[in-house]
């Protein structure tokens, strides 16, 4: 009998043990994030995986804007920008695959033949502690 028993507590330790392991996550960023931009406005879409039994993950994309003369040139400090836009993005099966948006403005205006550069891109899982340059 208590031969049985000890069988039985080392087999439901090693159930307990394991299925802690197996729902575990891996938070890891599939391949590199893609960014596009279109004027004054950057979109990063990236996909992560190992997410384990997450509902969602928080994610921050930051960036510094630049407003460029037609020369490739940065005039002015005041033309600079610190963007960042934050957001809850739902995992499904352990992976999350998101797209996040970034507008920047400036005072005064960024208009043409001034065009707007971005750059110091990070993407970061603030709940997994992860980040990435685009």
């Amino acid at each position: 009998m208590k031969l049985a028993v000890r069988i039985l507590l080392t087999t439901l330790t090693v159930m307990v043990l394991t299925t802690g392991v197996a729902f575990a996550g891996s938070p890891h960023f599939v391949g590199a994030c893609t960014k596009t931009q279109d004027g004054n406005t950057l979109t990063v879409h990236c996909k992560e995986a190992g997410l384990g039994n997450e509902a969602q993950v928080n994610v921050t994309i930051s960036a510094t804007a630049l407003c460029i003369n037609n020369g490739g040139k940065h005039p002015r400090a005041v033309n600079k920008a610190s963007v960042s836009s934050t957001t809850n993005q739902p995992v499904q099966n352990g992976k999350a695959d998101y797209t996040v948006t970034l507008t920047a403005s400036f005072q005064p205006d960024c208009s043409p033949p001034m065009t707007v550069q971005f750059t110091d891109v990070t993407v970061t899982d603030n709940t997994n502690g992860i980040s990435t340059d685009p």
